[in-house]
């Protein structure tokens, strides 16, 4: 098992992958936020679903949902069908238009990564993508679950009275 230095370190290290994330942000289309494109990034990757299983994918409330909804609705992005199981609900689909954007999404993140890794072998970046699923992996689904901070141990000191 690692020590507790590596744990350390990789603490500090995962905690900058939010700059590339940030830097990932940037190449997105003006018309198109983050919200909006894990919208079309899950529909393409999961398919047509419920709003309720998009907000749990998202794992963001459903108001916070909804915004993104209407925000890719309003562009002709998706399409919300009536639900043949539940009249009340609807049924999230990409449009034509939609699967254009995610491919639009898709052409900017990978050459950006491109780019940024253009001095990675191949094997190097196969590595990274093993470690980051086994790592993945490793959390399970960390959208939902709480997280459980143990409590801290409390060791116990015996007393003796004091002689007089």
């Amino acid at each position: 098992m690692a020590e507790r230095a590596q744990f350390e370190e990789l603490a500090r290290q995962l905690s900058a992958v939010g700059a590339v994330k940030r830097d990932m942000g940037r190449i997105l289309p003006p018309d198109c936020p983050a919200g909006s494109a894990a919208v079309l990034t899950l529909l393409g990757r999961h398919g047509d679903m419920r709003m309720s299983k998009l907000a749990e994918l998202l794992a963001v409330d459903m108001s916070v949902t909804s915004r993104h909804v209407a925000h890719v609705a309003a562009r002709g992005w998706i399409e919300r069908l009536p639900d043949p199981a539940d009249k009340r609900s609807r049924i999230l689909r990409l449009t034509p238009e939609g699967l254009e954007q995610l491919d639009e999404l898709s052409r900017r993140t990978t050459h950006l990564l491109a780019e940024r890794l253009a001095d990675w072998t191949d094997d190097e970046v196969g590595q990274l993508i093993r470690l980051m699923t086994r790592l993945r992996d490793s959390f399970g689904d960390c959208r939902s679950a709480p997280v459980r901070i143990p409590a801290p141990v409390v060791e116990e000191t015996t007393r003796t009275p004091a002689s007089t």
